[in-house]
């Protein structure tokens, strides 16, 4: 029996949930400066694909994970509420 591959998975913050099946996502990480050495925030939005109707509203910390391409945009889908 064969393995499904691993996927990647993040966890952020619901920015906005305006449309039906889409929320928007911030995850947030933290990187060393090479040369200075100075702890860096960054922070990258994704769209995310919301197929199973979970109730998020702004705020919410939501775990995410990588799938097939749905649209120009989303490559991402909505896997569960965190905390």
């Amino acid at each position: 029996m064969l393995e499904r591959n691993k996927r990647r998975s993040k966890q952020g913050v619901v920015l906005k949930s305006s449309s039906a099946k889409t929320v928007s996502v911030i995850v947030e990480t933290l990187v060393q400066h090479p040369i200075y050495k100075k702890v860096l925030k960054q922070s990258k939005k994704y769209l995310v694909h919301n197929d199973t109707d979970l109730n998020v509203d702004a705020g919410d910390k939501v775990l995410i994970e990588s799938c097939r391409p749905i649209s120009k945009s989303k490559c991402w889908r909505l896997v569960s509420k965190v905390g």
